[in-house]
């Protein structure tokens, strides 16, 4: 970046935003940004191979500046950064809001602070306070605590407060709420249709109470809320954020940009224009990186502040009052941070939260499939495309922990481009194998995937007694006689529906029922 006119401008426009960057080490150029003002980056799965190297990561990106904000998005469940290659070893928000004991929810939040803690992270982006009203919703749905806003305002609160109390900042996302969408914003713009009575009694409670437990920072999101602003996204509308956030719900903490290189504000503003707009609507901190993650994109961004300060079209004193609040929850969160010994030790937390959240549920007037499975079972998982908030390489499903209570367990994974191109391969795959054998199939949100769906009822005509796995939002009507449900597709609530399906944990008659 060619040096401005004026240095200060330069250095507050590094100040307020927070980039991802490519490698398990620091590139030479974001350790010159540290140094020239840079407050805040962001860690994802591609920066992290084992706690001790991100703890050495960490530790060489605060050289320059020991308050520097460390953020990740480790909501844990199905959005993990911290375990992406092994699988989370806690469940998601979802189950957490099935077993509805707020106690275990801010003991399993605890738990993942105090793996970031160790890890030297101060800020999570978790979490995420949406209301899943929307069955359909394509990019929260799991990572909701569910779809009553009771539920999601006790479970917002107490999971900030288990985080926080292990030294980590929470974040609670997506204001003003993102669960009554049915577009993905990393390539849309959603909107939200309910009018501003219907929004003030469902989405925004759960942020509310999240203030309420001491949050310090909230996160926007990439949606066109009508009622509120019918032209500017959240993200970029000064009525939204200023008007409505901390004017009426009176929040004056840091607020942060949902990743700024999504299509939903970028495809009619651009990511430069996107920028702007975000700090001039009242945002304080710009987070990007997630798929735009080198120099050339810091130095656009930066550029862009400055000339906007410059040209008039941001006013110099919005962007002083968002590095200002950058600044001091810099300050906040790594007094927090160090004032908090590091635990060490893992805890089996999450595998006891994965095991409460399962569910059986038998449909009546049919031919139920029995619990544990008889002999050696037949897996198959349809496995649909996740959305980019979930890292695609991250392990889950049933068929692994089960080979390892029942050996010689087989497993077929499909996608619905194998089965729209592949002729004969359903009974190939699946049914053939499954001859004489238990067949265990495993959805993740059958009710939003047609092909899913109908894939699984055709099984189902062919083998009444398959026992069905949802790891995803329940919901649909199918064909399947015994369910379980998992609400997630975490590691552990692959392990805990091994356990029912093989015999090795609760009882079909101790575990719960829907």
């Amino acid at each position: 970046m060619a040096p401005s006119s004026d240095p200060t401008l330069e250095h507050l426009a590094h100040s307020v935003l927070q980039p991802g960057f490519e490698g398990t080490t620091a590139p030479a150029w974001l350790r010159r940004r540290i140094a020239e003002g840079l407050g805040s980056v962001v860690l994802f799965a591609r920066n992290i191979e084992t706690p001790e190297q991100v703890a050495r990561l960490t530790t060489d990106l605060r050289a320059e500046n020991p308050d520097l904000i460390v953020a990740i998005d480790e909501e844990a469940g199905d959005v993990t950064r911290l375990e992406a290659w092994t699988g989370s070893s806690r469940p998601g928000n979802l189950a957490l809001g099935a077993v509805d004991d707020i106690d275990l929810t801010e003991r399993v939040a605890h738990d993942i602070g105090r793996d970031l803690h160790a890890a030297g992270v101060s800020l999570n982006f978790a979490p995420s306070a949406d209301v899943n009203s929307n069955p359909l919703n394509p990019v929260i749905g799991v990572r909701s605590f569910g779809s009553r806003t009771d539920v999601v305002s006790r479970h917002t609160a107490a999971w900030i407060r288990g985080l926080q109390e292990a030294g980590v900042a929470a974040c609670a996302k997506h204001f003003p709420g993102h669960g009554d969408t049915v577009v993905d914003s990393h390539y849309g713009l959603p909107q939200v249709k309910g009018s501003a009575e219907e929004i003030a009694l469902t989405a925004l409670p759960p942020f509310i109470a999240a203030m309420e437990a001491g949050v310090r920072a909230v996160m926007t999101a990439h949606l066109l809320a009508p009622a509120y602003d019918p032209d500017l996204p959240a993200t970029l509308s000064h009525r939204i954020l200023v008007e409505l956030l901390r004017g009426e719900l009176n929040f004056d903490g840091l607020l942060v940009t949902d990743g700024i290189e999504m299509g939903a504000v970028t495809d009619r503003y651009g990511i430069d224009g996107a920028t702007v707009k975000a700090v001039a609507g009242g945002v304080d901190a710009v987070c990007v990186g997630g798929e735009s993650a080198d120099e050339a994109t810091f130095d656009l961004l930066s550029t862009a502040l400055v000339k906007a300060v410059i040209d008039g079209t941001l006013p110099e004193a919005r962007l002083v009052e968002a590095s200002t609040r950058v600044r001091e929850f810099a300050a906040w969160s790594g007094e927090r941070s160090r004032a908090v010994a590091r635990a060490a030790g893992p805890t089996d937390i999450g595998l006891v939260a994965a095991r409460r959240a399962v569910r059986v549920h038998h449909r009546s007037g049919t031919a139920n499939a029995s619990l544990p499975v008889v002999g050696v079972p037949h897996v198959v998982e349809l496995s649909p495309t996740m959305n980019l908030a979930i890292d695609g390489h991250t392990p889950w499903g049933v068929a692994e922990p089960l080979r390892d209570l029942r050996p010689g367990t087989t497993s077929v994974r499909l996608t619905e481009p194998d089965l729209t191109h592949a002729g004969d391969l359903l009974d190939r795959e699946v049914l053939t194998p499954a001859t004489g054998r238990a067949l265990v199939v495993v959805v993740r949100d059958a009710a939003r995937h047609r092909w899913m769906t109908d894939t699984l009822n055709r099984i189902l005509r062919c083998r009444p007694d398959a026992l069905v796995v949802e790891m995803g939002v329940p919901g649909g009507d199918t064909l399947g006689a015994t369910r379980l449900i998992t609400h997630g597709a975490t590691r552990v609530s692959g392990i805990a529906a091994a356990e029912l399906l093989a015999g090795g944990g609760l009882t079909p008659s101790a575990a719960p029922r829907s």
